[in-house]
């Protein structure tokens, strides 16, 4: 029988273990900001950022600072945000750390590789946000635009934009997750995922209208990914379902 002391020291390990860990994802991502800070440089990677947007600007243009230090903060914002989505596997790892010894075998089975398909799913959804989706959608304001309009962005509202769109593909990108993880814990069964199909791509559609630019080429370019990856977490829940069921739960 746990006494009163016994459960409050257990409680104080807990928080200590746990301030430990935060600790210890705080260091890695510090470290992974300073090594961008080294190389390539803020000023550099806010460029790298930055090039989608200026191939879509007329030859010459460029970005305009309307903050006195706007042209020091937002790149060391960038660098800072670049570096957490860099030591994301670090992260969810040291969360993982975490919640393991409260685990069962089969239980930890299907954490590690949550842990890892998260990360995984995250950085695809933002290097496809970068590397498909941005260019595609500048081009096409850009063709909109009024030729008595002299397009130049201020960086600050550039990079809101960019990180609200990189943050919601990642976001979408973790729908196979989602449904594994509702699969599994028995809130809804793969026959009723597939029943409601067509309710699920009307919502994506839906969600990518509400948090895209409003033009066709960017809700595409998000509903069409997240249909694909519903169905693909179809796939793949049954089989993680099996490999994280405890051996009194399959008899």
């Amino acid at each position: 029988m746990t006494t009163p002391n016994q459960g409050e020291e257990t409680f104080i390990s807990h928080l200590i273990e746990l301030r430990d860990r935060l600790v210890k994802a705080s260091i890695g991502i510090a470290i992974m900001c300073i090594g961008l800070m080294i190389w390539p440089g803020p000023a550099h990677i806010y460029d790298i950022i930055a090039e989608p947007m200026i191939k879509a600007l007329p030859v010459g243009s460029k970005m305009i600072a309307t903050g006195v230090v706007a042209p020091f903060l937002v790149p060391m914002k960038v660098t800072l945000v670049i570096a957490i989505i860099l030591a994301l596997p670090w992260v969810l790892y040291q969360l993982w750390a975490f919640v393991a010894p409260g685990l069962y075998a089969h239980e930890k089975r299907l954490i590690a590789p949550l842990v890892i398909s998260s990360s995984v799913l995250f950085m695809s959804g933002v290097a496809f946000c970068y590397f498909l989706v941005f260019g595609r959608v500048f081009q096409f304001i850009a063709e909109f635009s009024p030729t008595s309009i002299a397009v130049t962005p201020d960086i600050e509202n550039y990079l809101d934009f960019v990180m609200s769109m990189c943050l919601a593909f990642g976001a979408t990108f973790e729908v196979p997750v989602v449904v594994v993880i509702l699969v599994r814990m028995g809130l809804v069964s793969v026959a009723k995922l597939k029943e409601i199909r067509p309710y699920a791509v009307v919502g994506a559609f839906v969600i990518a209208a509400i948090v895209t630019p409003p033009d066709a080429v960017s809700m595409f370019s998000l509903a069409i990914p997240m249909c694909l990856l519903f169905e693909l977490g179809l796939l793949v829940a049954p089989m993680f379902v099996r490999i994280s069921t405890a051996p009194e739960e399959k008899a």
